[in-house]
């Protein structure tokens, strides 16, 4: 069934336009109104797929109607044409919900590119109504733990985004959970069928993430023996998770906006453009507006991804949590690790409760995982998690227990425990100051990072406090 238009504009060449290029070139149904006020009762009357209105009109703007037409059917998409275009109101637009925002004058070819996008979309969001609906039903996220208000008004955020189409950029401190809201975000959506991509930007090596991303055609260097599929094709009409952006290169964010923008992409050594169907999602522990001001990051690229803002609190913001992703934690790592317990002691319990968690969920996690591993009853005992006073040592008692771990399962535990406490080491020594440490150890920065972000230590703690 051939899809229908409604085009809003005040000018009657325009509509005439616009209906002329629409019937020559598609066989989409297309009704056109100068008057947004008497367009908006076609649209409460009938069925459209896509609103195409200018954004300057007398009685009603093009922001007012694209937020009557959402709030009628949040489903439709809406493109928005303006003869005044500004950076403002492009991501005034995209934030309010529009498809797409197109400066006049345009070029034929502009217009139906965006139209055919639409109208895939459109049929995407038939073909998973019955999906999305049942999503909608689910009672929370199964990926995202929490009963604190802030995690409510967290919850209600990515269930009102998710089915969208637009790009979002998770905030937070290292070990927040900004990985499991993207995931979330994805399960939520209406490409939930499709992969999720994670690109990690800080684990990658300069050198060679561009070909990760974008791929590689045979001999476009040394090494590249053959032609190699990117990160960028494999999520193709999934999501692309975009983890720690603040630590890309400028080179790379440049090629990335062009991804971001168009839609496009070279692989290395090709001439040849490709097109990527994406829903990117990006996430970082920066402060990217002190970035943009230090030179370190482009403030293109910053609006580009920050469409939708989503803030991640540190988990001593909402301690009333701690009980429930205990209990959640423990739940996960009995069944991965075979045991039979079952819950936590009181005195455990208070322990946890009593920490600062400057490493967040990802500390409270591997507290839990540790203390499944060495626990020999139904219930977890404060011994079980190895702390000392401050919570950061070994407990004593470990030469006891790691006799009861299978020898590779006591080695990779001796091995995360050191990771742990000479990371630690490292940087109280270098005062917080992570390439100071990666050189001290005479290792990368990023594997660094990558080994502070797996053990969930945030070297902020160790940055010394001010006066």
């Amino acid at each position: 069934m051939p899809g229908r238009i409604l085009i809003i504009d005040d000018e009657r060449d325009m509509l005439a336009l616009l209906r002329r290029i629409i019937s020559e070139e598609t066989a989409y149904e297309v009704v056109t109104e100068g008057d947004p006020v008497k367009a908006l009762e076609l649209f409460k009357e009938s069925h459209f797929d896509l609103v195409i209105t200018d954004l300057k009109m007398p009685k009603m703007d093009g922001i007012r109607v694209l937020d009557a037409v959402k709030s009628v059917n949040p489903n439709v998409s809406v493109v928005i044409l303006t003869a005044y275009a500004t950076i403002e109101t492009a991501v005034e637009a995209i934030r309010n919900g529009a498809y797409d925002y197109i400066t006049k004058p345009f070029k034929r070819e502009r217009i139906l590119v965006s139209i055919g996008k639409v109208m895939q979309w459109q049929e995407m969001v038939q073909e998973n109504l019955q999906l999305r609906q049942a999503l909608a039903d689910k009672e929370g996220f199964p990926l995202l733990v929490g009963s604190t208000p802030v995690m409510k008004q967290l919850m209600e955020r990515v269930r009102q985004v998710a089915p969208t189409m637009a790009t979002v950029l998770i905030t937070g401190a290292s070990g927040t959970g900004k990985e499991l809201v993207a995931r979330a975000i994805h399960q939520n959506s209406l490409r939930s069928s499709k992969k999720f991509i994670t690109v990690n930007c800080t684990a990658i090596p300069e050198q060679v993430i561009e070909s990760e991303l974008f791929g590689h055609v045979k001999g476009a260097f040394t090494g590249a023996w053959k032609d190699k599929r990117g990160l960028v094709e494999e999520a193709h009409e999934g999501t692309l998770f975009l983890d720690e952006i603040g630590d890309l290169s400028i080179n790379m964010q440049t090629k990335l906006l062009r991804l971001l923008q168009e839609g496009e992409y070279k692989p290395v050594g090709s001439l040849v453009t490709k097109k990527a169907d994406l829903r990117f999602v990006a996430a970082t522990n920066h402060n990217l507006k002190a970035d943009i001001n230090d030179k370190h990051f482009r403030e293109d690229l910053y609006y580009r991804l920050n469409v939708i803002h989503i803030d991640l609190p540190p988990l001593k913001e909402r301690k009333q949590d701690i009980s429930l992703l205990a209990y959640h934690f423990l739940k996960k790592y009995a069944e991965t690790n075979r045991k039979e317990v079952r819950d936590i002691s009181p005195e455990a319990m208070q322990a946890l409760l009593s920490r600062e968690y400057p490493g967040n969920v990802r500390e409270l996690e591997n507290l839990i995982e540790r203390g499944v591993i060495f626990c020999t009853s139904s219930t977890l005992q404060v011994k079980n998690l190895h702390l000392d006073a401050e919570g950061e040592l070994p407990h004593p008692e470990l030469k006891e227990d790691i006799a009861r771990l299978s020898f590779k399962d006591a080695k990779d535990k001796m091995i995360s425990m050191f990771h742990n406490q000479y990371i630690m080491s490292l940087l109280r020594e270098s005062g917080g100051n992570i390439s100071k440490a990666a050189d001290m150890a005479g290792i990368q920065r990023q594997y660094l990072h990558r080994l502070m972000k797996e053990a969930g230590i945030d070297a902020e703690q160790f940055k010394p406090k001010p006066e």
